[in-house]
């Protein structure tokens, strides 16, 4: 399979040229193996190969190897390679030694957080830029930078239809190039992964499968939403069986988190904060809508004509298709944002009368972004993020944009950015 350019290649290659060691994490099947093969000189497979295990987990025989920079890939696999790494740098700091991948995170393992050693770089699926849909037309990292959007109705040739698909065919490489009863079989059998294989593989004893099951499939559920971890735990029994613990529930959200597979978006807290009774809850997502989609067993043709609701939590669209396109928005804002260096959170006042679906922020700079399912967008539709203008300092910069899933890229008189999913980019 031909390699798919990666937004994160460029920050991977430059921060090698400063550093000993960079540890690629995500979830598994995001790409970063590929990724890191692409500048690594030799590489060490310790999920497969007994032998690179071995030499990974060898402080003497690591220091030795040439061929840099090493790629350790899965190091958790051979757990002590991180440590060896860690002194390996500690001794010879010099740069492009060393690039780890893991599909989980140190926590539990009883080993050094790493930090002034190994710089962290966090992978996620592929977003909608790298699927190569359509060309950029608005840049994030431009407005970021103080550019004001030229362009005039730039033109988008993706509509509702294909939005479904990519909700339905996912960001993991490995999987959307299937066919549709592939892709299926295969977001099936990765769930599947995660309730019989990856908790326990991380120590964490799952004497009910199907309680596990239930409980992710309500997490999906709440996609898009701040509902509570309650409310989740209640919605995943159907009251014939005893809804799981609140210890349960804590157990489950903090291994998903180890896996990589959430990515809850943290609400935005202005500094100085002009505005009171903020809300303070997290926005539930998981790392890519097509595992919700599989979870939920939502067909994609039930998807796109939206016959479907989400149950779980409130949304101003709880249609499951308006949910899951935000949800694949959220990825690709995460993408975007960590390469502009910047934030991405939610807005929301706590008595829930105002909110914007998403905030980034860089220094004084602020993006706010209002997702919309529609192709179409009207006065109302730029309410809230007029009214959030109005409350914040003049003398922050404060851009306003509307993602949707329009044919056409353009500014409104109110100076709203109306930009197509797919014409949004790094």
């Amino acid at each position: 399979m031909q390699y798919i350019q990666r937004i994160i290649d460029k920050e991977l290659a430059e921060l090698l040229q400063e550093v000993s060691a960079v540890s690629i994490v995500g979830a598994k099947g995001v790409g970063k193996t590929e990724s890191a093969k692409q500048l690594a000189a030799s590489v060490l497979r310790v999920d497969v190969s007994t032998p690179a295990r071995v030499l990974a987990e060898s402080l003497e025989d690591l220091a030795k190897i040439k061929e840099r920079p090493v790629l350790i890939d899965e190091w958790p696999k051979a757990a002590m390679s991180w440590n060896n790494v860690r002194h390996i740098v500690d001794e010879d700091p010099s740069p492009n030694r060393f690039i780890l991948t893991g599909s989980t995170s140190t926590t539990g393992l009883g080993l050094h957080s790493g930090a002034g050693r190994i710089v962290q770089l966090h992978m996620r699926p592929l977003s909608i830029e790298e699927r190569n849909l359509a060309e950029k037309a608005v840049s994030l990292s431009a407005l970021l930078e103080g550019s004001a959007y030229e362009g005039i109705y730039e033109q988008s040739p993706i509509g509702l239809e294909e939005y479904a698909q990519e909700v339905f065919a996912s960001g993991f490489p490995g999987i959307r190039s299937h066919s549709e009863r592939g892709i299926k079989a295969l977001l099936k059998g990765y769930v599947d992964a995660i309730v019989e294989r990856d908790f326990e593989e991380l120590g964490v004893v799952v004497r009910k499968p199907h309680v596990l099951r239930a409980w992710l499939t309500a997490y999906a559920a709440a996609t898009a939403t701040t509902t509570s971890y309650t409310k989740i735990m209640r919605a995943s029994t159907s009251g014939e069986e005893k809804a799981p613990g609140k210890d349960a529930t804590l157990v489950y959200r903090d291994t998903l988190d180890r896996l990589y597979l959430t990515e809850r978006v943290d609400p935005w807290l202005p500094t100085p904060n002009p505005i009171t009774a903020l809300g303070r809850s997290q926005k539930h997502f998981l790392v890519d809508p097509a595992l919700a989609l599989s979870l939920l067993r939502i067909p994609k043709q039930e998807l796109f004509i939206g016959i479907q609701e989400l149950q779980v939590g409130k949304s101003r669209d709880n249609s499951a298709f308006g949910r899951l396109f935000e949800n694949l928005v959220a990825i690709s804002l995460k993408v975007y944002a960590q390469n502009a260096d910047a934030e991405l959170y939610h807005f929301r006042t706590s008595d829930s009368r105002h909110e914007v679906d998403f905030i980034i922020e860089q220094g004084s700079r602020v993006i706010g972004v209002e997702v919309k399912l529609s192709p179409h967008i009207d006065n109302k539709d730029c309410d809230e993020l007029n009214w959030l203008e109005s409350q914040l300092d003049a003398s922050r910069p404060f851009t306003k944009i509307i993602v949707n899933t329009g044919s056409h890229a353009y500014k409104r008189k109110d100076n709203v950015l109306v930009v197509p999913l797919a014409l949004l980019g790094t």
